[in-house]
Order: C-alpha cells, then structure tokens, then sequence
C-alpha cells in the first residue's frame, strides 16, 4: 500500500473497532518500527521522547524540526503500516508553523500526528489556552486538506499531566478542551494522566471522538481498557526508556562487576541486520 490517502484511510479505521483499541509501541527509530512492525503493529507511531533522545537531544520541544521530520521520513520509508509521528506542540510558536509542520510529516510518508496544548515558553510547561491551541488545530487540518490527505490529527489534552487547575474540576476542563479541538477538526483526543477508570469511561462517553490513553508499567491491561471503550492505546516513551534502561545495567555490569548478564536475550545480529536489510528494499 504506497498511496498516502489509502494509509490515511486504513489509519483512521483502525480507531473505530469495537473492543479492539489500536495498540502502538511506539519507536525511536528505523530498528524499533520494524521491530515493532515484526511484532504485530497495525500502524507505527514515533514517541518524540525517544526521537529526541536518540538523536541527542531532550524531550520537551527542543528537537530540531528538521531533523524529526528527517527520522519521520526514514521509518516511513522502511515499514509498510501506515505512521503517526508525534510532533509535540509542533515545531512552532505560531498557527502558521505547525501548518508548516504538518505539510512536511505529510511529505515524510505519515498520514498521523499528535498535537499536545502544552507550552514550554516560560519557566514551568503550562496549558496554551485553549482557543489559540483549537486555532493550531485547524491550520493542521486545513494543511493536510490542501494536500489532500485525510491526516489524523491526535490532540492531546494535557490538563491531568499538568494538573491543572482543582482536582474536581479536570475532567470538565478536559472535556471542554477536547470539544473545542474536536471543532477545530481532530480526529482524537489523547489524555495523559486520567486518574482511574471511572475517568476513562466518562472521557470515552464524554469526548466525541476516539480516545487515546497511555500505556505501560501500573496502567489497566489492554482488554480492561478496550472494556471500557478506549479506541488507543499507546506506550508513548516506555519503549524506548526501557532499552536504555537495558544499556544502562548492561554497561554498568561490564565495568563494575566485569560480567555481561544483562546482555543476554538481545536480537539476533542476523535478524537485526535481515530487517533493516528488508527496510531498504
């Protein structure tokens, strides 16, 4: 499948199946999404932490444009299952940047972003308003629309993550937000931080659009979230944390204990090297 439109179709379906929520273990790189692609993925998604990290930057809107797009373009190249990338607050300050963003991950061979309404321009991240954030939102889409693809526009809700505001009130303001982005033209709503599943199910009723919730160590297994009526869910950084956290214990065995347990049950050089060998073609 080579055209965009049609990827951008099938990445769209894959949120509408009843019980069956889009699972993405989200990749770093050429290696990861093909690994994760071997594993099963119907679609890969990047994590811009681990993009960041492996190409020597932190996570937090400090990557270069470029060079995110540039990874983008090269795991796009590389796997055959339509790919989201995760693009931060979008590589720009202004509506007119992130739609400048967005026509360069749709040139890359995505058919997918996320979006998150933080801003990181004063001393702490903080919530951009929401009327500037659904203003972003709409010049991502009329971008993606002027280059015909249906691009699926991820907003992420970030008042749970920055906790915003009193306890109480968070699901309102999130629900408000999620609203005011729907109209703007997302497709979903991602939301970091839900506090349990009473949340989830009042944000999967309440949203309107599909829903999108993390993954990874102390969250709900996948079937109790499909139960609950998630239609994603993704493990965002944890992927990529984890294997360094592999090099981590790994290089400190070596030099401090001389041993090298923590290098057993790595890839196979000959798998490792079949699959990039098979992403070039």
């Amino acid at each position: 499948m080579t055209n965009l439109r049609d990827k951008a179709d099938l990445f769209h379906s894959l949120h509408t199946r009843e019980s069956r929520p889009l699972v993405l273990a989200n990749a770093w790189d050429v290696a990861s999404a093909l690994l994760v692609e071997e594993a099963g993925a119907e679609a890969v998604a990047t994590t811009s932490a681990g993009v960041a990290w492996s190409l020597g930057a932190p996570d937090g809107d400090r990557l270069d444009r470029d060079r995110a797009l540039d990874l983008v373009a090269r795991i796009a190249a590389a796997v055959r299952v339509p790919v989201t990338a995760d693009i931060e607050s979008g590589f720009g300050d202004t509506p007119e940047a992130l739609a400048e963003t967005v026509r360069g991950v749709i040139e890359a061979g995505a058919v997918g972003v996320n979006i998150e309404d933080t801003v990181r321009d004063g001393a702490a991240p903080a919530l951009r308003p929401a009327g500037e954030q659904a203003a972003r939102i709409a010049a991502a889409r009329a971008a993606a629309d002027a280059a015909g693809v249906p691009l699926y526009i991820n907003a992420r809700v970030d008042v749970y993550l920055r906790g915003s505001g009193e306890p109480e009130a968070r699901l309102a303001e999130t629900l408000e937000r999620a609203a005011a982005y729907r109209d703007a033209g997302a497709s979903g709503i991602f939301v970091i931080g839900a506090p349990d599943s009473g949340a989830i199910a009042a944000l999967v009723k309440g949203v309107g659009l599909p829903l999108n919730v993390p993954c990874g160590p102390g969250a709900p297994p996948v079937g109790e979230l499909a139960a609950l009526g998630v239609a994603r869910v993704s493990a965002g950084a944890d992927l990529a944390a984890a294997a360094y956290g592999l090099a981590r214990r790994a290089a400190r065995e070596l030099y401090q204990e001389g041993t090298y347990t923590a290098l057993a049950g790595g890839v196979e050089f000959g798998d490792l090297n079949g699959l990039l060998a098979r992403g070039e073609g």
